[in-house]
């Protein structure tokens, strides 16, 4: 059975100036997938998302969301996406409850907050505020928001970054979760093994191009069959060991 389409990307630029953050990259995503966009800071792979999004302007290319052209549509591709919104975007003096409401009033939509706090295991902080949430809560929290215009795609920009194991394979059940309800994941994130758990197919962007783009386990076969062997490991490499090999050791600060 071929799979669908749901997003397309073709011949992306964008210029800053001179500088070419995204150099002419072109991918697709399949419908029901969880796609990982993958890449050291500064390689292109937020401003692609943001691209995508509506969020920022491009400078040529063809971006297709749900069969929407992003040049023609682009109010049309906001109704089928929802996007993880940054600690910054609540009021901190509203309840979890209030916040929903907030949030369902702007999208025109009648919604259950209970049943939202259900979905992300957060009923019994219904009546607290945002500010008082543990890390954990608050990105279940907005996950929980991205979901309540009732997405095609939802977009996830590095949800576990500072979480503790617990709470980060918690999130990582929770994005299963949705994904099993029908909905596409695109996902970024610097933890090799959650993408390695979480993705059907990543694509590694460095420089501004994708410099790969398969599924984890094929990536990490490929590497393998080219004569790659971790030292003193059981295992001969992992999703981590592609990611260097391919982009580098050298850390790259924001």
């Amino acid at each position: 059975m071929q799979q669908q389409v749901i997003i397309s990307v073709k011949d992306l630029v964008k210029n800053y100036g001179d500088f070419q953050a995204v150099k002419g990259i072109s991918f697709d995503v399949y419908e029901g997938e969880i796609f990982g966009l993958l890449g050291p800071n500064g390689a292109g792979k937020s401003t692609t998302l943001e691209i995508i999004e509506t969020l920022r302007q491009k400078t040529s290319g063809k971006v297709l969301v749900g069969g929407f052209d992003l040049d023609k549509e682009p109010n049309s591709i906001k109704e089928i996406i929802g996007v993880q919104l940054q600690t910054s975007g609540y009021y901190p003096g509203l309840n979890l409850i209030e916040l929903l409401e907030l949030f369902a009033g702007l999208y025109n939509e009648h919604i259950h907050p209970l049943e939202f706090l259900d979905k992300v295991n957060l009923r019994d902080k219904a009546k607290a505020k945002y500010k008082e949430l543990s890390g954990g809560q608050k990105q279940r929290f907005s996950i929980a928001t991205t979901l309540i215009n009732k997405p095609k795609i939802i977009f996830l920009d590095e949800p576990t970054t500072g979480l503790d194991p617990q709470a980060r394979r918690n999130l990582w059940d929770l994005v299963q979760d949705i994904r099993s309800q029908g909905t596409t994941v695109i996902i970024t994130t610097h933890y090799m093994d959650e993408a390695e758990k979480l993705c059907d197919r990543v694509a590694i962007i460095d420089s501004g191009k994708i410099i790969a783009l398969s599924s984890p386990d094929q990536l990490i076969d490929n590497l393998i069959a080219g004569g790659f062997e971790r030292p003193k490991e059981v295992k001969s490499a992992n999703l981590e060991d592609v990611f260097l090999h391919l982009t580098g050791k050298t850390l790259r600060e924001e």
